[in-house]
């Protein structure tokens, strides 16, 4: 017998385009919400994203949007119309959460801020997700992760080698993290809500949570006096042991062992420097940073790895349990046997018999087992059903769809 999911009976309605959003009420839907996306006639650009990722356009194969929206339903709607916004306060007035990534004084035009609903709504979770905040000089830009995560918040600017140039940012990395951090605050602010009756306003933006990622090295930057400013040559590092190190084949390997001293005479001799091994000049950290010898470990460790395969490398390292990884390619994440041991790819048949590797977020329950994954809604495909439950009749649905208040989806 299945066990009930934690989240179900409860009814989040999502206003939200692109990924954080939609990341958090997927979140939201794998917990067994009963999660309504509601789009515009013409659907959430996530759906046109396709040709940026390398992957073909097609609604029925489209491995990004069901990334971002299974488990949910959909119903496309005018949201400009006055049918279409009582629509969507008829479904407010039924949740228990609302999600939405509309900027500031796009919610106030529409009356849909958070002022407003609590007058209306009480009891409501209402959710966020902006670029810069709800405050500021600045709440109104625009925010994608590529802009408001990577540089505004500091990646760009500091993670790349020395004399180089900014490393090449893909989609999606800040929003996943933004949406966690949403579906954390919404679950407390719904039991907070079950608990008194009382709603709350739940939000966080793309900078705070890039910062709060590279925290420590943030605080760390304080102190001009110790330490070396961003970006750096790795090569003159404080620290060797925490570096990818290139092998004879052409691949990297990262190594992390962030107590130096505690690992030095082993790893010196798992790449065949025995001689070294208890070499005072190199076995503390302390010294080597005073007597700025960084650079001559570096350069030891790097002619070393690269006598040996990545295949020989792992086995030396994995017998002695030195910390490593091989740096790999999304091709070889895929085929990843460990990753597929914990779930974290289920095998989506799709009807035009196309089978692919989706990724589930990374929760996961005991007792209620893992969820299930069904393809994000196509544009409109459960809008009948969804004004069906609020008591549209199907000729008041009929009749919305041929004044454009709503949209309903056709083959």
């Amino acid at each position: 017998m299945t066990k009930k999911k934690a989240l179900a009976g409860v009814t989040v309605v999502e206003l939200a385009t692109f990924i954080a959003v939609p990341a958090a009420g997927r979140i939201l839907a794998d917990m067994g919400a009963n999660v309504i996306k509601v789009e515009s006639l013409d659907g959430d650009n996530i759906r046109y994203t396709a040709p940026t990722e390398g992957r073909p356009v097609n609604p029925h194969e489209d491995t990004t949007f069901d990334l971002e929206n299974a488990n949910k339903r959909g119903i496309a709607l005018n949201t400009k119309t006055a049918a279409g916004q009582k629509i969507l306060f008829e479904l407010l007035e039924k949740a228990d959460i609302f999600l939405t990534n509309w900027r500031p004084k796009a919610r106030d035009r529409a009356g849909l801020d958070y002022k407003t609903l609590k007058q209306k709504f009480p009891h409501l979770v209402y959710a966020c997700v902006t670029g810069y905040g709800d405050t500021g000089p600045d709440q109104d830009l625009p925010g994608f992760d590529y802009t408001a995560f990577y540089a505004r918040g500091g990646i760009l600017g500091s993670l790349y080698q020395k004399g180089t140039m900014p490393m090449n940012v893909i989609p999606g990395l800040g929003d996943h993290q933004c949406a966690m951090a949403l579906a954390s605050g919404v679950l407390a602010a719904y039991i907070h809500a079950k608990n008194t009756g009382e709603g709350e306003y739940v939000s966080t933006n793309l900078l705070h949570t890039s910062i709060y990622t590279q925290a420590i090295m943030i605080q760390a930057a304080q102190y001009k006096e110790h330490g070396q400013p961003y970006p750096i040559d790795r090569r003159t590092t404080t620290s060797p042991f925490i570096l990818a190190y290139k092998t004879k084949d052409d691949r990297f390997i990262q190594i992390c062992m962030p107590v130096y001293d505690a690992y030095y005479s082993k790893f010196m001799t798992c790449i065949g420097r025995e001689d070294l091994a208890q070499d005072a000049r190199y076995t503390h950290l302390q010294d080597v940073a005073k007597h700025k010898r960084s650079p001559e470990v570096y350069d030891i460790i790097w002619q070393q790895m690269a006598q040996k395969t990545v295949k020989e490398w792992r086995e030396i390292f994995m017998a002695n349990d030195i910390p490593f990884s091989v740096a790999q390619l999304w091709e070889e994440v895929l085929e990843d046997k460990q990753a597929w041991a914990i779930d974290t790819f289920y095998r989506m048949q799709y009807a035009n018999g196309s089978e692919k590797a989706l990724v589930r977020p990374p929760i996961r329950f005991l007792e209620s087992g893992l969820p299930d994954y069904q393809r994000g809604p196509l544009l409109g495909e459960d809008t009948p059903t969804i004004l069906q439950e609020l008591g549209y009749s199907a000729d008041e649905i009929a009749k919305l769809e041929a004044s454009r208040d709503v949209s309903v989806w056709r083959e």
